[in-house]
């Protein structure tokens, strides 16, 4: 491990979107002496101060706690997606995978934990006004996503209650989108085989405009510089994040040049269930379901808190993205590998 004086942080999940984003700038701070990132596999990629140790957080025979101790900070970050059409895996991996690292955080005395949560952990709320972090967490129990990180929510009230010692930190990020994750969630959301050069303005006569379908987003690397300035402040509780605007057929339709043209909700599922079950795309219709009922957020406190205000705007990171679509974006990670299709 790499020594110094300075804060030694753990990051799980440390080669996906999130991840790579969280590593990178923790490592290009003066004020952190080293990073562990833990991953599934090792990448091929060693920024500055950094480690690598191989583990998975489903496997029971994980010695979490010798990886955590010494730490100044862990910053759990890890979650699986896929597969959709088994929920008892995703929750092996993302819900008794994070009751270990919670444990591990607790036996080896770590002073903070800064837990990765979500927008999807929120109730159905307000797509005309914003909500701020004390919006009820109790997720779309249809949605494994939402399910599983409301789970988690209600965990981390427990650890907080018999471990005040510790910090808890919990982000709330929208969707979050950068020109290395594309290729990823081009995997994770549409399949492997959808074509990324598809994802091009001129090919889109019109665009569908679901009732419901108003979203917000962020850039992975201003969601990764609050999990920066959560690691490095006395902060506690919970953290709305997000750009701005609000994302829905309208502002899509000026940034892309297409005419929105309504659609209804019934429609949209029934094909989006029809793909699903036929295995044709990963995303599952339980999930579309929760982002149409998904609040938008109040990012006040993370400003007040942190001192952390996004860089891109929402309409930016979602060009950059469409960029990365186009041109096969990725990483050199295993998770974010780029590739083109078609």
């Amino acid at each position: 491990m790499s020594s110094g004086t300075g804060m030694r942080i753990v990051v799980t999940g440390a080669t996906g979107n999130v991840g790579t984003s969280v590593v990178r700038l923790l490592s290009e701070d003066p004020e952190v002496a080293s990073v562990l990132g833990l991953a599934r596999r090792i990448p091929d990629w060693s920024p500055p101060k950094t480690d690598w140790s191989a583990v998975d957080l489903a496997s029971e025979q994980s010695d979490l706690t010798e990886q955590f101790e010494g730490a100044d900070a862990v910053v759990h970050l890890a979650w699986a997606f896929q597969p959709t059409h088994d929920p008892a895996a995703t929750w092996r991996t993302n819900v008794l995978g994070s009751m270990r690292v919670f444990d591990a955080v607790a036996a080896a005395g770590v002073p903070a934990l800064v837990h990765a949560s979500s927008v999807g952990a929120y109730s159905p709320g307000p797509k005309d006004r914003a909500v701020d972090e004390s919006w009820p967490t109790h997720g779309w129990p249809d949605a494994a996503y939402c399910r599983e990180k409301a789970y988690l929510e209600r965990a981390l009230d427990t650890f907080e209650r018999d471990h005040p010692e510790t910090r808890v930190v919990r982000m709330r990020p929208a969707f979050l989108f950068k020109w290395e994750s594309a290729s990823e969630q081009r995997r994770i959301f549409g399949g492997r085989f959808l074509p990324g050069p598809l994802a091009r303005p001129e090919l889109l006569p019109f665009l569908p405009d679901i009732p419901g379908l108003r979203v917000q987003a962020l850039h992975t690397d201003d969601a990764a510089n609050a999990y920066r300035l959560a690691v490095r402040s006395d902060a506690r509780g919970a953290f709305n994040l997000a750009a701005e605007p609000p994302v829905d057929a309208q502002v899509l339709g000026e940034m892309l040049g297409a005419r929105p043209v309504r659609l209804p909700r019934t429609a949209a599922r029934s094909a989006i269930a029809a793909a699903w079950g036929l295995h044709l795309l990963p995303a599952s219709p339980h999930l579309f379901d929760a982002v149409l009922r998904l609040p938008l957020m109040d990012c006040t406190r993370a400003r007040a808190e942190l001192g952390w205000r996004p860089e891109r705007t929402a309409t930016e990171v979602l060009e950059e993205f469409l960029q990365g679509l186009q041109q096969g974006g990725g990483a050199r990670t295993e998770p974010m590998r780029g590739r083109k299709v078609g």
